[in-house]
């Protein structure tokens, strides 16, 4: 398989080298069969050398003297960066040409992959209209109101919509690089996963922090702290929005619009996170935390970490799962 990864100035080093390791690793256990390696990587760039985020330096071959076509490829994601410098570097003159290579790329039926803040390049592009994809959890909010057309679900780990297949946070690479593989071979995927001991990751509305993503709006900011302060015995949502002076309408269409969720969906995430902090600060029972979150029952709330998380109320308190969850104090 030929993949051509486009490279631009700043680019992720984890997230470039997750997927080279995982590719390398994948030709290495094939060469006991004698064959040619599987996997090909071309590293294309606006010239022949780019700085990643960490300031290293990266021979690339410039894009205009791609001497083959490709079966796959892959977007660049920019180190860790706030929204708005996501946005700022996919509009940057100096990276149009991935615009360009991604549109042409979709117009002659080749696939095309991003994780991380890459998925924004590909929306860009026009390629996600009218797809499904996600990216991490802290850019959804900016990439729903930059691409309305596309459909983001970012609780997700990794979305296939047709030819165009986008993974989550920075990490996601790894699970990127593995589908790449898997469409190859799913014996080969699965023995290099074992390899490198890679686990399985299906969502990372786990680590979501709730307060962060109500920053994206002033309606949100302020409805998540309503929601903390009557997190115990919460009124009717229909008192949320007259106290905020908007109407229900407008506060369902604003969460929808910014969270992809419904306000009492986020009130759930408001409730799972400040359970998690009571959980790993306090030697409160479950039942007693249950109530403190909104919930008569701890089975309620067993069942929304079980389903939320994967986990249970004892290994989130231990720290057995879930390791990274944390509680944002609110603003």
């Amino acid at each position: 398989m030929r993949i051509v990864l486009a490279a631009i100035d700043g680019i992720f080093d984890s997230g470039l080298s997750a997927i080279m390791d995982v590719l390398n690793a994948s030709n290495a256990v094939s060469a006991g069969d004698g064959g040619a390696p599987p996997f090909s990587v071309t590293v294309v760039g606006a010239g022949s050398q780019i700085s990643t985020a960490n300031g290293l330096s990266l021979a690339t071959v410039p894009v205009a003297e791609l001497s083959h076509g490709a079966d796959l490829l892959l977007m660049p994601a920019v180190g860790f960066k706030a929204p708005e410098h996501v946005v700022a570097a996919v509009r940057e003159p100096a990276n149009a040409w991935v615009l360009d290579l991604a549109a042409a790329s979709a117009d002659s039926g080749i696939p095309l992959a991003a994780a991380c803040s890459g998925a924004f390049f590909l929306a860009e592009s026009g390629t996600l209209n009218g797809r499904r994809a996600t990216t991490s959890w802290w850019l959804g909010p900016a990439f729903r109101r930059r691409y309305p057309e596309v459909a983001v679900e970012d609780s997700r780990t990794l979305i296939q919509d047709s030819y165009v297949t986008t993974a989550g946070a920075a990490f996601a690479h790894i699970d990127l690089a593995l589908w790449v593989v898997q469409r190859r071979s799913p014996e080969l995927a699965d023995l290099v996963a074992r390899y490198l001991l890679i686990g399985d990751r299906p969502s990372q509305a786990a680590f979501a922090l709730p307060t962060q993503l109500a920053q994206a709006d002033p309606l949100l900011t302020a409805f998540e702290r309503w929601a903390r302060a009557h997190l115990a015995d919460p009124p009717p949502l229909a008192q949320a929005a007259r106290t905020l002076g908007v109407s229900m309408r407008t506060l369902q269409r604003t969460a929808q619009a910014v969270l992809g969720r419904s306000p009492l969906d986020f009130i759930q995430d408001i409730r799972l996170d400040e359970a998690t902090f009571l959980l790993r600060t306090t030697t409160l029972s479950a039942e007693t935390i249950a109530g403190r979150v909104g919930y008569r029952n701890v089975s309620t709330l067993r069942e929304l970490v079980r389903r939320r998380r994967g986990s249970s109320l004892e290994a989130l308190r231990h720290g057995d799962a879930d390791h990274r969850a944390r509680r944002t104090p609110s603003p």
